[in-house]
């Protein structure tokens, strides 16, 4: 069969993967596709460094090998992406920051290594918010600038694994990795129309799903991990279980299956979001989805009690013991600080030095979480549902600042409030709890700007989740591509 370029970039990975492994794609002319591909779209700077060579190179490797070798690669030939932040080693990893711009780590982070050992390329390096400090990814730094939207190339794509989401959702890879702290993998998925998946951590240890020590520029290890983003949910699961290793996915009946719906996630919602998320929830409720009204009064008052502290305490260890552990060009947060680009990072990172929030962080650990993690465990149990339903962002993609990076917004028409704040409301609960979330895509809104709903499921339940995401988007369907 000849693929043209067209059907060769509509293809989702498990397409990809199939084609390839059964010889009627080479994976040698599809990684040249999706390199011109990453060329001709170079302005929406979603990436800071290709593997040409390389990626070249293992595509003609995989064309080579027998078919019964090719049979035993779950990604065959698959290219992706791999944020900026997490190792490749001889492969730019940056943070999107000055102080590490051409650094190449010797180790690669076992997340990206388990991809590869099962036949995925790395075609290259995602851009995003400087250092992920940040839910925009306007990185205003010198040698990488802002990421931009595929729907409109003057908006934001959100952030911080802004790149990896431009590149998935403009088709210049079917799939990547991005990272999450607070919303990084589902705030972008929501902003550009794709699927983003932050897993299980618990509280680290064995409920923690993926588990990549010291191979990611951190924020926080209570808070940091690895996700896979794509433009199907069954593509996530699929880069989801070749790193875990745990390829099940459980049987989704949609009638009768219990929902929640937690009021304070469905508050003060732009109108054109609310409008198209509540249009997605008639379509599931009609397809026999029981969506049960959830009260979690408490939930945001507990999780403000958590992020803060959590995060600007752990990054003033965390981010140096990666420095020094790489053997990066600098060793200290200073040195990082001193040659920050983006503006906004800079005043996250000046203000982090003061550890203003110190004294806070024993009981934002120790108290102030467990009690978050209880809650999320009680409103499971209490109402008897699966997962919670919302959505992922309170407002769609805004335009983005190149001068500051990131300013603030305003919701119909409301009072201007912080950006970072407002995109990050309804994703960093689960983040601090430690919970798996799934961002998929709701729909459109009246401008033609994607809308995600975000699955929330308890500790551990990965893969039940990504099986109910399969099911809703069987029901609501992928997004058009963007117009480039």
């Amino acid at each position: 069969m000849s693929w043209t370029v067209d059907q060769q970039l509509t293809l989702t990975a498990v397409e990809a993967v199939a084609a390839i492994r059964s010889g009627q794609l080479l994976a040698t002319d599809y990684v040249a596709t999706l390199l011109a591909r990453a060329a001709a779209l170079e302005t929406l700077n979603a990436l800071t460094a290709l593997n040409m060579e390389d990626a070249l190179a293992e595509a003609r490797r995989i064309d080579a090998l027998p078919a019964a070798d090719k049979a035993r690669l779950p990604l065959c030939g698959l290219p992706v992406v791999v944020k900026d932040n997490i190792n490749t080693a001889g492969l730019l990893t940056s943070a999107g920051t000055p102080s590490l711009d051409g650094f190449k780590p010797r180790t690669t982070a076992p997340s990206v290594a388990k991809l590869t050992d099962a036949g995925a390329i790395v075609l290259g390096k995602a851009n995003m918010h400087e250092l992920a400090f940040g839910i925009t990814s306007t990185n205003l730094s010198a040698h990488a600038g802002p990421v931009r939207n595929p729907y409109d190339p003057s908006l934001i794509p959100g952030g911080s694994s802004g790149g990896t989401a431009a590149a998935v959702a403009a088709h210049i890879v079917p799939a990547g990795l991005g990272t999450d702290t607070g919303g990084s993998t589902r705030i972008p998925a929501a902003l550009t129309g794709i699927a983003g998946f932050r897993p299980s951590v618990g509280n680290g240890g064995a409920e923690r799903r993926y588990h990549d020590p010291d191979a990611v520029v951190p924020i926080s290890h209570t808070r940091d991990t690895v996700g896979p983003m794509a433009r199907t949910v069954a593509d996530v699961a699929l880069l989801d279980g070749v790193i875990t290793g745990d390829t099940s996915l459980p049987a989704v009946t949609l009638a009768g299956l219990r929902i929640g719906i937690p009021g304070p996630f469905w508050t003060d919602l732009e109108h054109a979001v609310e409008n198209a998320a509540r249009a997605a929830l008639k379509r599931l409720e009609a397809a026999g989805v029981v969506l049960v009204p959830v009260g979690m009064d408490a939930v945001m008052d507990l999780n403000r009690a958590v992020g803060g502290p959590v995060a600007f305490h752990e990054a003033l260890t965390d981010v140096p013991a990666w420095l020094v552990a790489n053997d990066a060009p600098v060793k200290t947060v200073a040195e990082v600080a001193a040659r920050i680009g983006s503006p906004d990072v800079r005043g996250i990172y000046d203000l982090m030095q003061t550890d203003p929030l110190a004294a806070a962080y024993p009981d934002a650990l120790n108290v102030a979480r467990p009690a978050l993690q209880r809650h999320y465990e009680d409103t499971f149990s209490k109402y008897g549902i699966e997962a919670l339903l919302f959505p992922t962002t309170i407002l769609a993609a805004v335009p983005l600042d190149e001068l500051e990076g990131s300013s603030t917004v305003s919701i119909n028409g409301g009072a201007p409030i912080d950006e970072m704040n407002a995109y990050l409301r309804n994703t960093d609960p689960a983040s601090n709890a430690g919970i798996p979330g799934l961002s998929l895509p709701a729909g459109l809104t009246h401008d033609g700007l994607p809308v995600g709903l975000e699955l929330d499921g308890p500790v551990g339940s990965d893969r039940r989740l990504l099986a109910i995401g399969i099911a809703f988007e069987q029901v609501l369907g992928t997004l058009p591509a963007p117009v480039i």
